[in-house]
C-alpha cells in the first residue's frame, strides 16, 4: 500500500508541474496574463515580478508555486480581483453536491440494472437492459440535458430552468435534472460492467457446488456479490473522480454557477491563476478517490494483497 502511496504522490507531482506550466504556456506577456485587464504600469509589473519570482528560475518560481498551493494560496483571480480559493470555496458546495446526486443515481440504476440483465441472461429482460445501456452510453450528457430541460422543465414545467437553489430540499429539486443528464452515461457502464462481473461468477464452479450442496440462494447470491464486487467497486470510484471532472457541460447547459462554468469563464477571461487551481483540485479529487478505492477493494477482498505479492518475483 505504501507503493500505491507514492505513487499517487508521484501523479499528483506530474500533474502540478503540468498544471504550473499552464501560465508559461498562455499566450503574451506573463506579467499581463496575471494583471488580466488592468493597465500594467511600471510599478504594478515590479510588484507582479517580485511577489511571483518571475526573475528566478523556472524551477525556483515552481518550487514557490508548489509550496503556497500547498497551503492554499494560489494567488489571486484576475477577472474578480478577490483571493483564488474564496472564488472556488463559493462555487465548488454546488458542483460537489450535483456529482454526489449524480453518483448515487448512476449507482442506484446501474448496479441493479446489471445484476437484474446477468441473472437474466439471454432472455428479453437482458436485451433490454444490455440495448438501453449502449444507448446511454452513446449519448452525451450536454444534448441530453438539453432534452431533459425542454420536455421536464420548459413544457412541462415540472423542474426550474435555471439556478442552484437555496436549502437542501431547494437544492436537491434544482439539481435534479442536470445530475440525471450526468449519471444516465454513467450508470450505463455501470451496466455493461456489473452484468460482465455478475455473470463471469454465476459461470464459476463454486456456484453450482454451492448449489448442489443446497446452499440457500440468498447465501449464493452473497458470495457471487462478494466476487464481484472488485471490479465494480473500482469502476463506480473511477466513475465519481471522471463524474466530478465532467461537470463543465452540464453546467453550462443548466446555468449552474458551479466550478464547471467557473473553469469555462475562466478560461474565456484568460484568468490562468483560477484555471490552474481547478485543474489540480479535479487531478487530486481524482487521485484521492482512486486512493481510496484500492483501499475498499482490499477491505472487501484482501486476497487482492496476497495476489500482489504473490506476484512479485521471488529472490
Amino acid at each position: 500500500m505504501a507503493a500505491r502511496l507514492a505513487q499517487a504522490v508521484g501523479v499528483l507531482m506530474v500533474l502540478s508541474v503540468i498544471v504550473f506550466s499552464l501560465l508559461h504556456m498562455a499566450p503574451g506577456d506573463l506579467v499581463k496574463n496575471l494583471v488580466g485587464t488592468r493597465r500594467v504600469t511600471d510599478e504594478i509589473r515590479r510588484a507582479i515580478v517580485e511577489h511571483h519570482g518571475l526573475d528566478r528560475p523556472v524551477v525556483v518560481q515552481y518550487l514557490t508555486w508548489l509550496t503556497r498551493a500547498v497551503r492554499g494560496d494560489f494567488g489571486t483571480s484576475v477577472r474578480s480581483g478577490a483571493p483564488v480559493l474564496d472564488v472556488i470555496g463559493d462555487r465548488l458546495p454546488l458542483t460537489v453536491g450535483l456529482t454526489l446526486l449524480a453518483f448515487v443515481l448512476a449507482v442506484g440504476i446501474g448496479i441493479p440494472l446489471g445484476v437484474l440483465a446477468a441473472r437474466r441472461r439471454g432472455t428479453g429482460v437482458d436485451r433490454v437492459v444490455t440495448t438501453s445501456a449502449v444507448v446511454g452510453i452513446s449519448a452525451p450528457g450536454f444534448a441530453l440535458g438539453l432534452l431533459l430541460l425542454h420536455v421536464f422543465a420548459v413544457t412541462l414545467r415540472w423542474f426550474p430552468t435555471h439556478g442552484g437553489g437555496e436549502g437542501v430540499a431547494d437544492r436537491v429539486w434544482h439539481l435534479s435534472l442536470p445530475a440525471l443528464a450526468l449519471a444516465v452515461g454513467t450508470a450505463a457502464m455501470l451496466v455493461r460492467i456489473t452484468r460482465a462481473a455478475v455473470a463471469h461468477e454465476l459461470s464459476q464452479d463454486y456456484v453450482l457446488f454451492a448449489r448442489s450442496r443446497g446452499l440457500g440462494r440468498r447465501r449464493t447470491s452473497l458470495m457471487v456479490m462478494k466476487n464481484a464486487a472488485t471490479p465494480v467497486l473500482t469502476s463506480a470510484g473511477l466513475v465519481l473522480g471522471a463524474l466530478f471532472g465532467s461537470t463543465v457541460l452540464v453546467e453550462e447547459t443548466f446555468s449552474l454557477p458551479g466550478l464547471g462554468q467557473l473553469l469555462a469563464d475562466s478560461i474565456t477571461f484568460k484568468d490562468v491563476p483560477v484555471v490552474q487551481a481547478i485543474v489540480l483540485l479535479v487531478a487530486a479529487v481524482i487521485v484521492g478517490v482512486t486512493l481510496t478505492v484500492d483501499l475498499l477493494v482490499l477491505a472487501v477482498d484482501p486476497r487482492q494483497l496476497d495476489h500482489r505479492a504473490r506476484r512479485r518475483p521471488i529472490r
